[in-house]
């Protein structure tokens, strides 16, 4: 599987222990930046992570930042990438099965570095089940 990450610097460790995880179970990992601990803005990494999965480059993206929230809100702004902040397996598996989100956000000073493994694990092994929620989704990607 193709998976694009990045982070801002709130959330550089966590990126690299996913790489680090994702790497270990054979996929292919483009790590968009940054690359350090150094200050920068969220932004746009999580629009380049975005980018590259609604442009087809790679199957799912990973946006990791302090909370969550601030760059899975500059995943959404771009068209046709749907994040969703992830804290446990339950938010990834809804996510997934309900949301057919494309993105997982995660957020370095509020998840655990396994639970985020083990959430990351369940989002991108997970389908989305269509039916009565596709309508939805489908909803979503005309606004």
């Amino acid at each position: 599987m193709r998976i694009a990450i990045g982070s801002d610097h709130a959330g550089f460790v966590l990126k690299t222990t996913l790489v680090e995880w994702l790497t270990d179970q054979g996929h292919q990992v483009h790590d968009v930046g940054t690359h350090s601990e150094e200050r920068t803005d969220y932004p746009q990494f999580g629009a380049e992570v975005a980018r590259r999965v609604v442009d087809g480059d790679d199957d799912f993206g990973v946006a990791v930042c302090g909370s969550g929230q601030g760059i899975c809100m500059a995943v959404n702004k771009v068209h046709g990438a749907r994040g969703g902040v992830i804290r446990d397996v339950q938010d990834a598996e809804m996510t997934r099965r309900h949301n057919d989100a494309n993105v997982a956000c995660f957020g370095e000073r509020v998840t655990d570095p396994a639970d985020a493994i083990q959430a990351l694990n369940v989002f991108i092994s997970t389908e989305f089940e269509g039916g009565r929620h596709r309508a939805r989704v489908e909803q979503l990607d005309e606004i």
